[in-house]
């Protein structure tokens, strides 16, 4: 099973650490929430851009035979309905792109019988076609078992590498003798090599569990995220290590020519300050937004000099993504909106980036829509605050372009599949029943996009759910399909920045030992404190922990005229209480919050609070009570139940 992008790193990591106008502006005032004093240019003009789909294999069902020669004449395969389908990033020519896709109907013999399972393929942008006359290429297909011993069976995340040469798809690694795109790069010339990390402390055993890899630009080292449980929670910790060709491993399993990781660096160290800590004096809590807190890694930027990745909110319920520079270690804020955002793509001379978002769908903006609350209540909230952005496997993401910089003030971005028919059900481009997936990716010339979308489907939509479903205009009711936007007034970018390679040792990271067994994460002490406004104010802090002291199970806060800004002024009180068994959170939250100023509003529940039952690996929101947030004089309401 696909477990959703960093739910698990909220999840665990955060509550056990002790063009285009937007229909609500969140942050017109924004300026005051920025910390970073630097001087920031002013943001971009929208700019033209065209969405086009890329075509793939033909639809057959997921029967021996399916896929006839009246679907298929070229006998070159069919997908399923749901075909599974993962964009990839483009080949270093811009003109192609590498997806994985679950082929299905092959016969059970003769040539067409290759075409079958998960597989990689690489799909001509330009609307040229290849020598067979697809626009597609299986790379995968009828590969020799010589040249693919070990190989792993899921395909995820593809990524070409910068030289080209070698296409990473989940834990593996696939080399040509010739280049990918071309004829003679044919199924006997294609070897696919497993990537092996180390975790037991004699190297033998199987490779440790390598989720979400990621290329560092340098094109020698990957970065990954590992989940494990800690104190009965899910837990997850980023990693990078080098990359290494061994012809002949005398350990691990399994003993096939394969690409070991070495010199690894766990991104996470259990001594440095935490995102919130007790005071010397033992009376305060103090917030460092300074802190490192990589909750789920995402990438590097196009340079390589940053790693970014999903961290601890700046504001309460306010999922973002930051960049933490390798060798300094100096943070920063990438995305300010309320809504959540975690897949992000830099452009390789690091000018812009693209991030898919909730952003304009009003999915999160009940429970984080009220801006500047600090984020206390994160300690134990932040699984839930992160779960509800999905409903089972739909998603709320459409793809937005920003510059480098990220938000700022009032600036968050052009939505880029934004001016089409935006009406349900009519197949465009702004059909938002086709929802953005992971991962959007660059062109290297910077010029295009390429993303992919999955239509809503049952039981997100028809039967018992109030939510109508619509059929697919895809090709043979396919529910997913592949997206490609142009930047039509850019000129290619020819010339890039040097890439800065990963250093040796990450001064803020810690050498990863095998045998590794985390003991969770530093989280302030149960007690009572008091958090002092920057500006004024204070809040009086109650955390309680479990009985097993493991973690926090509650955190209370009332506000008596708090403002880190001297702008914005907030009273009232908010209390979460989380229960957590594995993957389960039951949430009984409390809130009556009032805030003056720029970001005047309400946080407020119904009388006998809001209830949430929510499991981060499944994310189907079922409620009791109410929690509504007003902005502005706009409220937001949570979502119905199972929508």
């Amino acid at each position: 099973m696909r477990v959703s992008s960093s739910i698990i790193a909220l999840a665990a990591s955060f509550q056990a650490i002790a063009g285009h106008t937007l229909p609500q502006d969140p942050g017109s005032e924004a300026k005051h929430l920025e910390r970073d004093l630097d001087p920031l240019p002013p943001p971009p003009k929208p700019e033209p851009i065209t969405v086009t789909e890329l075509p793939l294999p033909p639809v057959a069902e997921d029967r021996v035979g399916a896929c006839t020669t009246k679907i298929n004449p070229r006998r070159t395969g069919c997908i399923k309905k749901f075909p599974d389908l993962m964009t990839g990033n483009f080949l270093p020519d811009n003109r192609h792109v590498v997806a994985s896709v679950n082929y299905a109907g092959a016969p059970a013999s003769g040539s067409g019988s290759i075409y079958s399972g998960p597989q990689l393929i690489i799909i001509k942008t330009d609307g040229k076609k290849f020598g067979n006359g697809d626009a597609w290429k299986c790379i995968t297909c009828g590969v020799p078992e010589k040249n693919r011993r070990g190989m792993h069976e899921y395909l995820d995340y593809p990524q070409a590498f910068r030289d080209g040469k070698r296409i990473l798809a989940g834990a593996n690694i696939i080399k040509c003798t010739s280049p990918f795109q071309q004829d003679s790069c044919t199924p006997d010339k294609v070897k696919v090599h497993p990537i092996h990390w180390y975790t037991s402390e004699d190297g033998s055993g199987p490779s440790g569990s390598l989720r979400e890899l990621r290329i560092h630009p340098d094109n020698k080292h990957l970065a990954w995220s590992w989940i494990t449980t800690t104190a009965g929670k899910l837990d997850q910790y980023g990693f990078v290590g080098r990359l290494r060709f061994n012809r002949s491993p005398k350990v691990g399993e399994p003993k096939v020519p394969r690409y070991d990781l070495e010199n690894v660096q766990l991104l996470f160290d259990p001594s440095a300050t935490p995102p919130i800590a007790v005071h010397a004096d033992g009376k305060q809590l103090v917030i460092n937004h300074d802190a490192i807190t990589v909750g789920e890694l995402r990438g590097f930027t196009g340079t390589g000099r940053e790693l970014h990745y999903v961290g601890f909110p700046t504001e309460s319920s306010n999922i973002d993504v930051y960049a933490v520079d390798l060798l300094t270690g100096k943070v920063r804020r990438l995305t300010q909106h309320p809504e959540y955002v975690d897949p992000i793509d830099f452009s390789a001379d690091d000018k812009w980036m693209v991030i898919e978002d909730t952003r304009g769908s009003d999915r999160q903006m009940f429970i984080a829509g009220l801006r500047g609350i600090p984020p206390v209540t994160d300690l134990v909230s932040s699984s839930a605050t992160s779960s509800t952005r999905n409903n089972g496997y739909r998603r709320f993401f459409q793809p937005w372009l920003l510059d480098g910089h990220g938000d700022r003030g009032s600036y968050f971005g052009q939505q880029i599949n934004a001016g089409y028919d935006a009406t349900p059900g009519s197949g465009s481009p702004s059909d938002p029943e086709w929802n953005s997936m992971a991962d959007p990716k660059f062109s290297w010339d910077g010029t295009q996009i390429a993303w992919f979308q999955s239509q809503t489907v049952s039981p997100a939509c028809g039967g018992h759910n109030p939510l109508p479903c619509y059929p697919s205009t895809a090709q043979g009711g396919r529910q997913q399909r592949l997206m490609l936007a142009h930047m039509t007034s850019r000129k290619p970018v020819k010339k890039f920045p040097a890439v800065q390679e990963l250093p040796q040792t990450i001064p803020w990271a810690i050498k990863y030992k095998p045998g590794f067994k985390p003991k969770g994460r530093p989280f302030p002490p149960p007690g009572e404190y008091v958090l002092k406004g920057q500006s004024s104010g204070y809040a009086n802090v109650a955390l309680v922990g479990s009985e097993q002291g493991t973690l926090l199970r509650s955190v209370g806060l009332v506000y008596h005229d708090f403002s880190d800004d001297g702008l914005n002024v907030l009273t009232g009180s908010e209390k979460v209480d989380v229960h957590v068994e594995g993957s389960i959170n039951w949430v009984d939250w409390h809130s009556n919050l009032t805030q003056t100023g720029p970001f005047n509003g309400t946080k407020k529940t119904s009388p006998d609070g809001f209830q949430l039952r929510i499991d981060v690996r499944v994310n189907e929101f079922m409620a009791n009570g109410s929690l509504v947030t007003t902005v502005d004089g706009k409220e937001y309401f949570q979502p119905l139940n199972f929508t």
